[in-house]
């Protein structure tokens, strides 16, 4: 094989999913004089480098090893077969690869004072003796000892990619794997690759897997088994669902392993017994076996069928089904409301008895679609309530969804979350040992509560307290496993008002009316000229894509003036695809946010993020008081400190790069993130080949996330195909069953 050793100068293509990537390399002096034709070099003096390869970055110094290539299209290419992360040996090379933010605390100012004092010994000073940067002007002890630990962390990451990179495991999971265990990391990979899938987030167990058959494991090891069952589990979860039937559970992950079948119940005795899962015997009907019109035999249907829970979520059902009796069956504080029951003004017969409800009984539900008066239902029962200076709370599961409740009733809204003083290390400061002290408490946004959430709710909510769940039944379910609101109601544990008024001043708005004719099943009206429901025609998803950049970037904020980042969202049903999130988040930046000489920027798990990016976060960080959903702009990129801090409305928080996995692009999200939030204008594609998600309660939610302004981009075809198509997707969730029993 030929070798070509140099510096990264920058990276055209990089896929995270396989590694496989296109950079420009300038090679070594010595090894540029060797191409003596140059015919291998482009004329920038750069050679074009193709291969699965770990996650580059520009600075970085390569030793290859492969074969030049002639492309009929591109020219010549080198195709790379082994890649060794090297060292530069020139000055000029190290200040290089110092200054491109390598080697976090030496950015390209630290890099030239370090190199003009040491010169080629630089590496060895910072290995053997870091004590000698002190000699460099603005190095003191704090940044010398956080040099000499990004080094020594280096180091080590770099043994562990020696070992991972075969098996596409990226530098920056490397870089993860190193924070987990330390010194212990090349250990722990080796003895069981398993546990990389349950520490680390972003290690799924395919890729786990892939580490284990190159180590030798063979695919009947009892660790793969377990590892691969909890997966299969895992993923039903991810669906939803809070538990799995047991054979359908068994199916998985037999297909998943390729495993004979009587591999898989010892297997599941043995995290039995370690309470990795808890089996259970569940009576399934028509409504919770998942298989539609099948019949459940008389045995099924009498003695129920074994089923599989993770232990969390066995205890959590359980839990929120006894402390829902519980609370429903509380002594009402009617007596010392009952004088506040009398009519309020502007309050209809329906709301009226919304709010009558919530004041006489311990647990309670205000379910209603848009502009049908729940918030005017909140204001009258917090004024009621104040009013009689009783102790009230106002909680939402998200922080946007908290921020609305208080702008609409006027009065201070948390998440649940920080209405129960979460804290990272300690749990939920209020639990069943320090419930919270109030008399009322109102949680909005119902519909997203999952079942883990919901257990911690009640478990700090003591008897007595009037509880009211205000939520719109018809929106999609919560993101996490279950389906609460629409169990609870369905087990009739608590009495339920349904608004179904919609008052004249919501009439006016076609976004409302045209909520209530899709949630009948019936198309909507769409406008013309003046109005604020637009409907762009395309056939296609590439047709659709186009209309979006469009529609976002000159249409809307010409005609309406709505500014094309902060004002307008655009929400996609599907990830993958020309209309979908992934592809119209890189347009959309690309036209909003495009990038500049004095525009930092940084490709972080394959993604740029560039200063002034929309982002959002995508799982719950306790430790930064940021949750899953929440919306921010990039304010600052340090290449030194290797840090990227964003505002989310008001709140900064600073991510290292190796938690920018957490983040992704958020010009475009999928309608599931958008759940309990509004905004200004949603701009949604709607096209035929979304069909897989073309549901009547997903373009309701859509529609229903816009406060001034709603546009589709796509065929009426499709959307008739989402408003026929009311299927609720099916959750296995047995909360009905054990409120009822």
């Amino acid at each position: 094989m030929d070798t070509l050793s140099g510096a990264v100068e920058r990276i055209t293509y990089y896929n995270p999913e396989n590694g496989y990537t296109v950079l420009r390399l300038r090679p070594d002096t010595k090894m540029a004089n060797r191409f003596t034709n140059k015919s291998s070099l482009n004329a920038d003096g750069l050679a074009t480098v193709v291969g699965s390869l770990p996650e580059l970055s520009p600075g970085e110094h390569l030793r290859l090893q492969g074969q030049w290539d002639n492309h009929p299209k591109h020219g010549p290419q080198f195709k790379a077969e082994v890649c060794e992360q090297t060292l530069p040996a020139t000055v000029a090379g190290i200040q290089g690869y110092l200054g491109s933010g390598m080697i976090k605390g030496i950015g390209p100012r630290f890099a030239e004072r370090i190199v003009e004092i040491f010169k080629e010994e630089t590496f060895n000073v910072i290995e053997a003796t870091p004590q000698r940067l002190l000699e460099v002007p603005g190095i003191g002890e704090d940044r010398k000892q956080k040099i000499t630990t990004a080094w020594k962390e280096q180091k080590q990451v770099k043994e562990i990619m020696v070992f991972l990179h075969g098996h596409g495991v990226s530098t920056n999971l490397a870089v993860k794997i190193y924070k987990t265990y330390g010194d212990a990391s090349l250990e722990t990979v080796q003895k069981n690759p398993y546990q990389l899938e349950r520490d680390i987030y972003g290690v799924g167990f395919k890729t786990a897997d892939r580490i284990a058959q190159a180590l030798g494991l063979p695919p009947e090891h009892p660790s793969r088994i377990e590892a691969g069952i909890v997966f299969a589990l895992n993923e039903m979860i991810n669906d939803g669902h809070v538990y799995a039937p047991k054979e359908l559970l068994a199916q998985r992950a037999i297909e998943l392993l390729a495993v004979p079948q009587e591999l898989i119940a010892p297997a599941l005795e043995r995290l039995a017994q370690d309470e990795r899962i808890r089996p259970e015997m569940i009576p399934l009907n028509s409504k919770n076996d998942g298989k539609g019109t099948q019949a459940v035999s008389e045995s099924q249907a009498m003695y129920g069928t074994p089923v599989i829970y993770l232990t969390p979520l066995y205890f959590g059902e359980k839990g929120v089904a006894e402390r829902l009796q519980t609370l429903a069956g509380a002594t009402s504080q009617e007596k010392t409301m009952n004088h506040s029951l009398f009519p309020v003004e502007n309050l209809s017969a329906e709301q009226q008895a919304a709010v009558n409800m919530a004041l006489t009984h311990p647990l309670s539900i205000l379910t209603g679609g848009p502009g049908t008066g729940k918030t005017t239902c909140l204001k009258a029962l917090i004024t009621t309530i104040a009013d009689q200076h009783k102790r009230f709370a106002l909680a939402s599961p998200t922080g946007r969804a908290a921020k609305r409740l208080s702008e609409a009733t006027g009065h201070p809204a948390s998440t649940i979350h920080r209405l129960l003083e979460y804290s990272p290390i300690e749990g939920f400061k209020h639990n069943e040992g320090n419930p919270l002290d109030l008399d009322f408490l109102v949680v909005d946004e119902a519909s997203m509560l999952d079942l883990l959430l919901m257990n911690n709710l009640l478990k700090a909510v003591r008897p007595g307290t009037h509880v009211l769940f205000v939520g719109d039944i018809d929106q999609l379910p919560s993101v996490g496993a279950g389906d609460v609101l629409r169990n609870m109601i369905s087990s009739g544990v608590a009495p339920i008002t349904r608004l179904s008024t919609i008052f004249r001043q919501a009439a006016d708005s076609k976004i409302i009316t045209n909520a209530h004719l899709i949630n009948q099943g019936k198309f909507p009206i769409f406008s013309q000229g003046d109005g604020d429901f637009f409907l762009f025609p395309a056939e296609d998803a590439t047709a659709a894509a186009d209309w979006i950049v469009d529609i976002v970037s000159e249409r809307v904020p010409q005609k309406f003036g709505f500014d094309a980042v902060r004002d307008i969202q655009v929400l996609a049903p599907i990830y993958r695809g020309p209309a979908g999130v992934i592809a119209l988040n890189e347009r959309l930046q690309e036209k909003l946010n495009p990038p500049a000489n004095n525009k930092l920027e940084r490709k972080l798990y394959g993604t740029i993020f560039r200063l002034g990016d929309k982002v959002m976060q995508t799982q719950n960080n306790y430790d930064k008081d940021v949750y899953n959903g929440d919306i921010g702009f990039v304010t600052s990129i340090d290449v030194v400190e290797q840090t990227l801090v964003l505002d989310f409305d008001g709140r900064t928080a600073t991510y290292d790069w190796s938690d920018a996995d957490q983040l992704t692009l958020a010009y475009v999200v999928s309608i599931h993130k958008a759940q309990g939030s509004e905004f200004p204008v949603v701009v949604m594609p709607i096209v035929t080949q979304h069909y897989t998600m073309l549901q009547r309660n997903l373009l309701y939610t859509a529609i229903t996330r816009a406060r001034k302004l709603c546009v589709l981009a796509g065929s009426p075809r499709a959307i008739s195909m989402a408003v026929r198509n009311n299927k609720v997707a099916h959750r296995f969730t047995a909360l009905e069953w054990r409120l009822a029993k």
